[in-house]
């Protein structure tokens, strides 16, 4: 993890990649623990027999379950000791450009784009993707907002 001391610190990044997380292995237990929170049973993502019979491959991640990974993987990734608070914002993009099939890899690279005063605080804007291990093409794209208060 790369451990900044102040937000200043870490603004003083900008356009930089600021790191990557370790691996996460998305197996089904995951996948069919997320499908229960969210109510979401597709049978592409919960019916391992179904998906390789219908589509010959095997079942795949949520988007929705790559996204939520976004804050166990950006905070792998880095921290500010001087921040005593931070919020998420919103995005201002998630795009989902490839499948995460069962049993896969993933990690989150992240790269600082912005940062500007807001609300008594510095509004961080990241471009994270995730990386799905083998493969080119990440798993999601995504433009994050953090609010980080000191």
């Amino acid at each position: 993890m790369r451990m900044f001391d102040t937000v200043a610190d870490y603004a003083a990044e900008k356009g930089k990649e600021i790191g990557v997380s370790d691996w996460v292995e998305i197996d089904q237990e995951r996948i069919n623990m997320f499908a229960e929170a969210t109510g979401d049973h597709q049978w592409i993502h919960i019916d391992p027999e179904r998906t390789q019979k219908e589509l010959g491959m095997p079942t795949i991640a949520h988007g929705y379950l790559t996204l939520s990974l976004l804050p166990k993987l950006m905070g792998e990734i880095s921290g500010v000791k001087s921040v005593t608070r931070g919020i998420n914002y919103g995005s201002n993009s998630v795009r989902f450009t490839n499948m995460v099939p069962v049993g896969s890899r993933v990690r989150g690279r992240l790269t600082l784009k912005d940062t500007a005063p807001k609300s008594g605080g510095t509004q961080i804007i990241n471009e994270v993707s995730i990386e799905i291990e083998g493969q080119e093409r990440p798993a999601l794209i995504a433009e994050t907002i953090t609010l980080l208060f000191e």
